[in-house]
């Protein structure tokens, strides 16, 4: 059964400190305990998804919840990168090696983990486990589920308001369920608002190995692509990749729409910021944390917690000053979102 949790999002800032720890490292016990007891006092810990972190959008969010649990709850914590083609047995062989060492909780940055976690949460049923995006069922195991089509939706609207040519663009990573749920409410968004406006999709690759999260290239040339077709504004979910379609808009003078963290305020995108219109909000770093809190607390987070804009887990970013110059956009926006909060709009997933 779903359950909603009522957490209230928490904003924390994204940093660059680069904290120790590898999938390998530390010492343990024989029987998956911790000796950190003796030693240092061991916390949340963290393995990233698909273009690691510097992604300035999904993985930098997840760091983000991990830097302010860290300062705040006084702990070592650890975040591991991934590898390039690694299978379902590196994964889960990752998240067992950090609960062997005493690192508690362990978050698992994206739906590839859903496998290894299973089996991870099954083997260490002491520490308590967290995954983005997927659901897995387990008596120690969170599922940290969005609500990214409510965003996108209100991405859309945004799009339908700004564009000048009346041809937006949508970027996806890779082809798969969870982005199909932004192109849906993208989509939903700017038809709502402007049924004159065409939408342009497009995904960058069939799988996650092919490299549609993690290459800027790929996401530059779909975005030229649109650009050519005339879409003036054009809307990412591609993690990394969405670096590539932010820096082909900026170049051709046209809005681009980030995702996941606020783009606009990224420091690695600062060259381009003046074209990211907005970005639809996902906030990945406040669940993180929640995880962490709610661990330190004794009272961990387990079962199906859903982020969506009633608890202010997904939203809009208006950091640009220009999102309010623009005529009807922010109000658009307001009441678009005041609308899927009280039901009178369903967004759509597919």
């Amino acid at each position: 059964m779903r359950r909603i949790s009522k957490l209230t999002r928490v904003a924390v800032g994204v940093a660059s400190l680069a904290l120790a720890a590898t999938a390998c490292g530390g010492t343990s016990t024989d029987d998956g305990g911790s000796d950190s007891e003796t030693k240092e006092k061991l916390g949340l810990a963290i393995a990233y998804d698909i273009g690691g972190k510097g992604d300035q959008s999904f993985n930098d969010a997840a760091y983000a919840g991990l830097e302010k649990a860290q300062k705040e709850f006084g702990y070592k914590t650890a975040d591991v990168e991934p590898t390039e083609g690694e299978t379902d047995a590196d994964k889960q062989q990752r998240l067992e090696s950090l609960a062997k060492q005493g690192y508690n909780p362990v978050v698992g940055v994206g739906f590839a983990y859903g496998p290894a976690m299973e089996a991870a949460a099954a083997k260490y049923p002491k520490t308590t486990f967290g995954i983005v995006d997927s659901v897995v069922e387990g008596d120690n195991v969170a599922s940290l589920v969005f609500a990214e089509e409510q965003a996108s939706y209100l991405a859309g609207v945004a799009a339908a308001k700004a564009t000048k040519t009346n041809t937006v663009g949508f970027v996806g990573g890779v082809d798969i369920p969870l982005i199909h749920k932004f192109e849906a409410g993208y989509k939903q968004g700017v038809t709502d608002t402007n049924p004159k406006v065409k939408v342009i999709s497009q995904y960058l690759t069939q799988t996650a190995e092919e490299g549609g999260f993690s290459s800027p290239d790929k996401g530059k040339a779909a975005a030229e692509g649109q650009i050519e077709k005339k879409a003036d504004v054009l809307y990412a979910a591609a993690g990394l990749s969405g670096q590539g379609v932010i820096e082909a808009a900026a170049k051709a003078k046209v809005w681009a729409i980030g995702v996941d963290s606020d783009q606009y305020n990224q420091a690695a995108l600062a060259a381009y910021k003046n074209s990211i219109l907005t970005s639809a909000l996902k906030d990945v770093g406040g669940a993180v944390y929640s995880m962490a809190k709610s661990v330190e607390d004794g009272k961990p987070l387990t079962g199906v917690q859903t982020f969506d804009l009633k608890v202010n887990g997904v939203g809009l970013a208006e950091s640009n000053p220009e999102f309010s110059k623009i005529a009807g956009l922010s109000d658009a926006v307001a009441k678009a979102k005041e609308e899927i909060i009280d039901g009178t709009i369903k967004v759509k997933t597919e």
